[in-house]
């Protein structure tokens, strides 16, 4: 068997690289994975959509080297079969270049460390489709690195890296101008990064804060678990190891969304987004991958639209996970969704409990009222009172077909409760407040019926309650004559 040299055809290769798949948003992320590796304690992204358009990342991170710089620069530079270290977010030695060059044909990376010296190269896919060969220039002067955008930013704080495209052919593509969709894809971008750097941004609990900004606008921390808010519920956290490493699993159970601000109810995803972001949200190195999912463990319902599971991993178990090039996607083994389902039961019964409650009784007077005053999470209702005597009675003689059926009579008057027209006729004259013509012939039936349903041992007790009960507590004077009619009666 004879053997030959058969290196890829760089022109085609890198054109084809291009559509992997990467979004703005996912491309910027990108870099600032490579920014928070580097110890980066500052990331400042900036785009100029006019003159000679360009997107520029700086970091205030350890900088490169020359030959760092060139080895970051190659293609596939790491092995993502070896074991990195604890806190990098790389992988495949490949995001730098990939996420760069999805959005610009132009990609040139200056590189700065303490007391070193200012370095530069850049992959220009022109020139390699004309030279049809993996050409990688270096920047020789020093004079020259520092006509690129931001280099003296870079220089003035002493050390970091800065990245930056040119000739954007892709971000203006179906838009009516690069300036228009700079603008919206940077809008995007800013909640993108957001979410997925949120613990980053929020200066988590024994770690160090990292700020993003974008043109010098901060972007603030955007916690899907609202962890912060009063009425979230943070379920127990559970731990498993896989290959004896440890993954730890977080489950919230979000605030009906009766009880968030239109700010919060925003930050959640507004009402639709709360059922389509429930799910796992994964963290590898504390970097969100992939979150409103089950990993088909359970289907996306509404009565679990609450619930939401932080999942930690370290990149040490990339391989199980199989990680995508993006960092966008990821699959659990199957160890690691027996125990995920496992959890998701207590997860989901949490969430239902939650959604479900329908409030509580205002009313709470001592007397037996027709209608309760209910404090809901959409705020005041009426609902009939099922526990009301004249109820209960009706029910007994009832089977369990013509209950279910007084049930729904119920909840359609219920939800059919003239609100509007009761506020309007009481703002324009007082209605008649017993609701009946002729309250005594109509009280006194009632009485009768009720008290043919009490055993004789009962009906002293029941007269007693009678005057609590509405309607009689409305007619306290015809009630008293009605109890002593009955007592004699009796």
């Amino acid at each position: 068997m004879s053997e030959i040299h058969l290196p890829p055809f760089a022109p085609v290769l890198l054109e084809s690289m291009r559509s992997i798949g990467y979004s703005l948003e996912s491309a910027i992320a990108d870099l600032v994975d490579n920014s928070i590796s580097a110890g980066s304690l500052n990331v400042r992204i900036y785009f100029i959509p006019y003159g000679t358009p360009y997107v520029a990342i700086l970091d205030d991170g350890v900088g490169m080297t020359a030959a760092r710089l060139q080895e970051a620069m190659r293609h596939g530079s790491s092995n993502p079969l070896e074991q990195r270290a604890v806190n990098d977010l790389g992988r495949f030695g490949l995001g730098l270049k990939t996420s760069s060059l999805s959005q610009c044909r132009k990609l040139t990376v200056a590189s700065l460390r303490k007391d070193g010296a200012l370095v530069a190269g850049c992959w220009d896919l022109d020139l390699i489709a004309k030279r049809k060969e993996w050409i990688y220039s270096v920047l020789d002067h020093p004079a020259d690195i520092r006509k690129l955008p931001h280099v003296p930013e870079l220089e003035k704080q002493g050390h970091g890296t800065v990245v930056i495209w040119q000739s954007l052919d892709r971000l203006g593509v179906g838009e009516s101008s690069l300036e228009a969709a700079l603008n919206s894809k940077m809008d995007r971008t800013r909640e993108h990064l957001s979410v997925v750097f949120h613990r980053f941004l929020s200066a988590e609990l024994g770690f160090t804060h990292l700020a993003i900004s974008i043109n010098n606008n901060p972007i603030a921390a955007l916690d899907p678990f609202l962890s912060k808010h009063g009425a979230t519920q943070r379920l127990q956290k559970e731990e498993f190891q896989i290959d004896g490493k440890m993954i730890r699993v977080q489950p919230f159970i979000l605030p009906h969304f009766s009880k968030l601000a239109a700010d919060e109810l925003a930050l959640a995803g507004g009402e639709e987004g709360l059922r389509r972001k429930q799910g796992f949200y994964v963290y590898r190195n504390r970097r969100l991958i992939i979150w409103g999912t089950w990993f088909k463990l359970a289907r996306q319902k509404e009565l679990s639209k609450l619930a939401r599971v932080q999942v930690d991993i370290p990149n040490t178990l990339d391989h199980l996970w199989t990680l995508d090039i993006k960092k966008a996607g990821a699959n659990p083994p199957e160890e690691v969704r027996i125990n995920l389902g496992r959890i998701l039961n207590k997860i989901s019964e949490a969430s239902r409990r939650t959604y479900t409650f329908r409030g509580r009784r205002t009313n709470v007077d001592g007397l037996m009222h027709a209608w309760d005053r209910v404090k809901g999470r959409r705020g005041i209702r009426y609902d009939i009172n099922r526990k009301h005597p004249l109820i209960e009675t009706l029910k007994k003689g009832l089977d369990e077909e013509d209950e279910r059926l007084l049930d729904l009579v119920f909840e359609t008057l219920e939800s059919t409760f003239p609100t509007d027209s009761l506020y309007a006729d009481m703002a324009d004259e007082k209605p008649n407040s017993s609701g009946i013509e002729d309250p005594e012939d109509s009280l006194r039936e009632i009485a009768r019926q009720l008290l043919s349903a009490v055993s004789p041992a009962g009906r002293d007790d029941f007269l007693l309650r009678l005057p609590k009960i509405e309607p009689f507590s409305n007619h306290p004077d015809i009630t008293s004559s009605i109890i002593g009619e009955l007592t004699h009666a009796h």
